[in-house]
């Protein structure tokens, strides 16, 4: 198969396009460097070192013998390309704005590109779980069924999303559901939860096929952000009381539900979704599994939550339709957390102390960004 990875640069798609370059797929990537701006704007950097996206591929096709074309692709298209970060969506006007128009009209591009070229091409997109935000009832996989007034229909499950950068991705989901509809595209959207890891089995072939190992309050996600403060001896910073919960899963296993997507096709003119996630777990058991994953002394920390969200929720997600496709999913065990305790104790030399704390708080309309502060490890 033909597989153009759209963001190929990036946390996700970087690992995704070696996966799929190794299971015999014919990969071609695109990235603007974006993400890599991010970085400068906000004072921060990954902690893993990582290459230009040149250098990476001349090392893949060294070690693997595979190449990866800079584009290509006239099947599939796996869509990375959009600006990832809720709170870099909430800093300000600004950021709002870009991040709107950089997600919807990027993605609306897409699908007039495919519907031009070959309405054929199926679109694996990127969600996130985000979208649904914390309902008292149980979340379904995209549908449910309503019966009202007597009357019964399927239906796009409701949406509350928590922020201008989840907001995008609900836009995202009514756009490509509508082009399926009105040119007859086929798509499937992955609404992920949040990915921990940083090591595939891929990735680990040269230091130079790294990919992005992120810990600030801008993009870095909750257990990475745990393990690099338990390492530097900085408190582990729960915001409110803890008991936000979310899908979690594994680096490796996003590339599985990425193939199993791309190899199990939705029919013409179909709009599937898929909820991609393996547990679910509340910020205070995170912190907890690292608490007691650390061998040192850590210290938990409640701090007042930067954000507008339940603190404490019913949460109760469905994700039967990737198990049945045949995803095995790595859990998060002790040793899981233990992995990426080692991670960052390679790389503690590269921890900006300064970068944890939240600077961007949702109740204000505008936030000041970080300055950036002396590398600090303890």
């Amino acid at each position: 198969m033909r597989i153009l990875v759209l963001g190929g640069d990036g946390y996700l798609g970087w690992p995704v396009a070696l996966h799929l370059s190794r299971r015999g797929h014919d990969v071609g990537v695109v990235d603007n460097f974006v993400r890599r701006s991010y970085d400068h704007e906000m004072g921060v950097d990954s902690l893993v070192p990582i290459k230009s996206l040149q250098q990476r591929v001349r090392t893949w096709e060294a070690v693997s013998g595979l190449h990866i074309d800079v584009f290509a692709g006239d099947l599939t298209v796996v869509h990375f390309a959009e600006q990832r970060s809720a709170p870099y969506s909430m800093i300000d006007r600004k950021h709002a704005v870009y991040t709107q128009v950089n997600n919807v009209v990027g993605t609306l591009n897409l699908l007039y590109a495919i519907a031009e070229l070959d309405p054929s091409i199926h679109l694996v997109k990127l969600g996130t779980m985000g979208e649904y935000g914390t309902p008292n009832i149980d979340i379904e996989e995209g549908f449910i069924e309503i019966t009202h007034k007597g009357r019964t229909d399927v239906l796009p499950y409701p949406k509350q999303p928590g922020s201008f950068y989840h907001l995008s991705k609900v836009h995202d989901s009514h756009n490509i559901q509508f082009g399926c509809r009105i040119w007859g595209l086929r798509a499937t959207d992955l609404n992920q939860g949040i990915v921990y890891g940083q090591e595939t089995d891929e990735t680990v072939l040269h230091p130079d096929l790294a990919t992005r190992f992120d810990y600030d309050g801008v993009f870095g996600t909750v257990l990475n952000r745990f393990c690099v403060q338990a390492v530097v001896g900085h408190p582990l910073t729960v915001y409110g009381k803890g008991g936000q919960t979310r899908g979690m899963l594994d680096i490796r296993d996003t590339l599985a539900c990425v193939e199993l997507a791309c190899l199990n096709p939705p029919d013409k003119g179909e709009f599937r979704v898929f909820n991609q996630f393996t547990e679910s777990f509340s910020v205070q058991q995170m912190a907890d599994l690292v608490a007691e994953a650390f061998p040192g002394t850590v210290r938990i920390d409640h701090l007042e939550d930067p954000r507008v969200e339940k603190e404490e929720h019913y949460y109760r997600a469905a994700h039967t339709k990737l198990l049945d496709l045949g995803l095995v999913p790595h859990l998060l065990e002790p040793s899981t957390v233990r992995s990426l305790l080692a991670v960052v104790d390679r790389h503690r030399d590269r921890v900006d102390l300064t970068a944890i704390e939240p600077t961007v708080h949702w109740r204000r309309t505008a936030s000041a960004l970080a300055t950036t502060g002396g590398l600090v490890a303890g």
